[in-house]
């Protein structure tokens, strides 16, 4: 009989939530490299919770991640249920479109062979690839029969590499345009 998990005292998740806030705030300006210290001075934590919770590096980039990626597909079923199909979709991939634009070091990180990070296309897919089908379903007629969740995934993040004096909204508007060549062919 395999034993239940120990459940995070109250006090515990409440610095591990304090900790990705944080980490997510300071990643989104400063990146992944940012100093510890920095991070730990907006959770309002120590430097030695964060490696207690967090002991790599690694570790705590793959946590924001995981959150952030289930944070975006949590988005697509709340969108569906207060907008039309297409503007669901829209809304959708605008909210996909500044995760992906807003990561800055993330992706050098992912590819450094850290095992830490092994696990998370996989997830990245079995979360937003559903998703993403599930709007394109919904707004069928409204967009072209021939994209797919994993195409268009792959294409809103290639529209999102770095582009020197650009931002974020540069990325809305590449990505706006993309949105736009989806209608259906006359």
């Amino acid at each position: 009989m395999t034993p239940e998990p120990r459940r995070r005292r109250a006090d515990a998740q409440r610095n591990i939530d304090a900790l990705l806030e944080a980490a997510t705030s300071v990643f989104a300006t400063s990146g992944v490299d940012a100093p510890a210290k920095e991070i730990t001075d907006l959770a309002g934590v120590g430097v030695g919770t964060l490696y207690r919770h967090f002991p790599q590096r690694a570790d705590l980039v793959a946590a924001v991640l995981q959150r952030e990626i289930d944070v975006v597909a949590q988005a697509g079923p709340a969108l569906s249920a207060e907008h039309p199909p297409g503007e669901a979709l829209r809304r959708w991939l605008r909210r996909y479109t500044e995760f992906v634009g807003t990561k800055r070091g993330f992706a050098a990180a992912l590819h450094s062979g850290d095992p830490a990070f092994d696990a998370l296309p996989g997830y990245f897919m079995q979360r937003m690839e559903p998703v993403l089908a599930a709007l394109l379903e919904a707004a069928a007629g409204e967009v072209r029969a021939d994209v797919n969740a994993k195409d268009l995934l792959h294409a809103v993040a290639l529209l999102c590499q770095p582009v020197r004096g650009e931002d974020v909204e540069y990325n809305q508007r590449m990505v706006a345009i993309l949105v736009d060549g989806l209608s259906p062919r006359a």
